[in-house]
């Protein structure tokens, strides 16, 4: 059975590059979110194995979305994929659960070993 995934990204571009590689490698892409509240909306509806996400976007960014998701879902393995590698920003997104994170641009084979 193919694990699923829900991509998070507010760029649409993002979305289709970080979904093309994981369709790719046979991944089960469940759903695609703009922002944190479609990202928990959507998480609580598909619960997929694993939620690559965006730490900036609107209405609620990565991090914030990463605490509710845990708050459903303790065992979630939730990827932030992001341009900002403040480390506070690191920081904070282990703190809320994250268990990888990937700076952009980054290369295919990066994606799939995270």
């Amino acid at each position: 059975m193919a694990k699923t995934v829900l991509v998070v990204d507010d760029i649409p571009f993002a979305r289709q590059v970080i979904k093309e590689i994981l369709l790719a490698a046979k991944y089960n892409v469940v759903g695609e979110a703009e922002n944190g509240v479609q990202a928990v909306e959507l998480f609580g509806k598909y619960k997929p194995n694993l939620v690559p996400m965006d730490i900036v976007m609107p209405k609620k960014g990565g991090i914030e979305a990463t605490r509710e998701i845990m708050e459903l879902e303790k065992s979630a393995k939730v990827l932030i994929i992001s341009a900002m590698a403040h480390e506070h920003l690191l920081m904070d997104a282990v703190n809320a659960g994250v268990r990888d994170y990937l700076l952009k641009p980054f290369q295919p084979e990066d994606l799939l070993r995270a």
